[in-house]
């Protein structure tokens, strides 16, 4: 079952949305008053999708958005009735899967939703692939670095500081980076990194 989280301080608004949400059996609707706090009501809920429908964007929701992207990313839908290029920009770079200006047509909410959330899944996996990316680039910087000065104090060949780095981290069953890492800040704790 889908849990969506639809956030709207106007009532008569929602009920719209609301409804069409409840028509689907396999979808949970969970209401929330627009003035709540959102990333609160998000850990308490833990939604699938969050639909927010308001005039447009204010700053503090866009703030809380930025949270909830950072901290719980969620698929997010967003209903504005005006919008323009710096609103629109803004809610996307705040984590809106997809921006929806001036209403939606009847029965074209669920594929709304579902291209949210594809959107959503694609842009978190390239999120992943990035971070992992990055990680790896600093574990061999960090290597890299380990291995300098294991070759300079220890007058040993890349191959050779590469090797010590490696059963260094095996003994202690660590990730070479890891290893790495923690080789580096106790040659500096003694001084011997010049």
């Amino acid at each position: 079952m889908l849990k969506v989280m639809l956030v709207d301080g106007n009532a008569e608004r929602s009920d719209v949305l609301q409804n069409e949400l409840k028509a689907d059996d396999s979808v949970n609707v969970i209401v929330v008053d627009g003035s709540r706090d959102l990333m609160t009501e998000v850990r308490k809920y833990s939604p699938d999708i969050i639909i927010i429908e308001m005039a447009s964007p204010d700053r503090d929701t866009l703030e809380s958005l930025r949270t909830v992207n950072r901290e719980l990313p969620k698929p997010v839908v967003f209903f504005a009735e005006q919008s323009d290029y710096e609103t629109t920009q803004a809610a996307i770079n705040a984590g809106v899967s997809a921006y929806i200006v001036d209403g939606l047509s009847e029965n074209r909410l669920n594929s709304v939703m579902e291209v949210a959330i594809a959107r959503f899944k694609t842009f978190q996996q390239l999120k992943d692939e990035l971070e992992e990316t990055k990680g790896r680039l600093q574990d061999r910087k960090d290597v890299d670095k380990a291995k300098g000065i294991l070759m300079k104090h220890r007058q040993l060949s890349e191959e050779e500081a590469y090797q010590l780095l490696r059963k260094m981290a095996m003994d202690r069953n660590m990730k070479i980076g890891e290893a790495a890492r923690n080789f580096t800040a106790a040659m500096s704790l003694l001084g011997d990194i010049g």
